[in-house]
């Protein structure tokens, strides 16, 4: 593959990118992962929202339900390629020579890359309560499916998560130490915290559900002698 091509989540077929993201450049990288796991998530929302039958009751909700992940899905390709680009600043920044200018760049690209991951996260957090929904309101025959999503929806947040906390601790690269670096970017700091409420959210009600999606796991065989 040619060093300057683009590849893109748009324009590339499943092998062509994940051959790209498998190549030692780092664009696409983690964040661009992140933001295809989010985009799985998405869409297997949106088809156990489409294979459920809703009562008159809930005729709504799922209708929102499944518009959300629709839009969720292209958002999250939309932002896996928004990584991809940041990426790539972030690597020109440390190949600068040593000195006011790197620092500068160092810093901008480090909070870019943080904020873009915190977008990220942001969208996996809005979509936790609508797949836990479809958890208790989904066609029962879907739930494995559903467990797969919060699977992909957990590596989403759990990435986000990562990814803030380590961009924003690469500006002790640029001299920042971790406590100038909490008062400087409170938002971002906070953010960390808040995804890893939104995992421990996603596990909760995975387990809710696991015993549904996994009736032969041994745990649930013993107990259901």
């Amino acid at each position: 593959m040619a060093e300057t091509e683009a590849v893109t989540t748009h324009d590339s077929t499943v092998e062509a990118w994940t051959q790209a993201l498998a190549e030692s450049k780092g664009s696409p990288g983690g964040g661009a992962g992140t933001g295809v796991m989010l985009a799985i998530a998405a869409s297997l929302t949106s088809m156990v929202a489409g294979y459920t039958e809703p009562g008159e009751e809930q005729r709504k909700e799922l209708a929102d339900v499944h518009a959300r992940a629709c839009t969720l899905r292209r958002t999250a390709l939309e932002l896996a390629d928004g990584d991809a680009a940041a990426s790539e600043a972030f690597g020109a920044a440390f190949r600068l020579e040593p000195g006011p200018q790197r620092d500068d760049a160092i810093r901008q690209a480090s909070v870019n890359a943080a904020q873009a991951s915190a977008v990220l996260g942001d969208h996996a957090v809005k979509a936790i309560e609508d797949l836990g929904w479809l958890a208790a309101n989904g066609n029962p025959a879907l739930i494995a499916d559903v467990v797969v999503a919060f699977g992909a929806l957990r590596a989403a947040v759990t990435g986000a998560r990562t990814n803030v906390s380590f961009d924003l601790a690469t500006l002790r690269s640029a001299g920042a130490t971790l406590e100038e670096i909490r008062d400087g970017q409170p938002v971002l700091w906070a953010t960390v915290q808040q995804l890893n409420s939104a995992v421990e959210r996603i596990d909760e009600l995975t387990a809710s559900v696991d015993h549904r999606a996994a009736p032969t796991d041994t745990d649930a065989v013993q107990d259901a002698v």
